[in-house]
């Protein structure tokens, strides 16, 4: 026979096994999810774009066909995309805006657009192919915003297929989207 001390013990030690089982046990709620961040107020619409400066060789994005800038009147001079983006920014959106209006209601109305995305030679080939076609949905997408007809604009990349760029004023230039007429 146990003691009363003894019995006491073992029973303490016993439930206290038991005790710390129980908080291991799959019945526990799970842990509290933790808080969900406040989501961040919506960008602004694209046509409220970040200015550039206009001798700043990453200014951004668009380089217009003689052919297109004879038609449509167009005298911007050319901008390039800052280094791994596809954003437009304020500069382009001028430019863009005049094409826009060229290809809906002026002397181009209802010609087909063909924009090719380019990137400059530091990618590896899948993902200069990939940033070139961001670059050119990203016009796409802000042209057909403003009124042009999906049907009629093509995009596609080049990649950095045909980058001729050496450094970094020159690399700026192979980043870009072409806009020309389609077939």
């Amino acid at each position: 026979m146990m003691s009363p001390q003894t019995r006491q013990m073992a029973l303490f030690v016993i439930g206290a096994s038991l005790a710390s089982f129980a908080g291991c046990g799959s019945d526990q709620p799970p842990p509290k999810a933790p808080q969900a961040a406040v989501a961040a107020p919506a960008p602004p619409p694209t046509n409220h774009l970040p200015p550039t400066a206009p001798d700043s060789p990453t200014a951004s994005a668009v380089r217009i066909s003689d052919e297109i800038a004879k038609a449509c009147g167009i005298s911007e001079p050319d901008a390039y995309f800052a280094f791994d983006s596809a954003h437009l920014r304020a500069d382009d959106a001028k430019v863009i805006d005049q094409v826009v209006t060229c290809f809906t209601t002026g002397p181009l109305k209802g010609r087909v657009l063909k924009l090719v995305g380019h990137a400059d030679p530091r990618g590896g080939s899948d993902y200069n192919i990939t940033l070139g076609q961001s670059r050119a949905d990203s016009v796409a997408g802000y042209m057909v915003g403003h009124g042009m007809n999906k049907a009629k604009t093509e995009s596609t990349s080049r990649g950095a297929m045909d980058a001729t760029g050496t450094d970094e004023p020159t690399w700026a230039r192979d980043r870009r989207v072409d806009i020309m007429l389609g077939q």
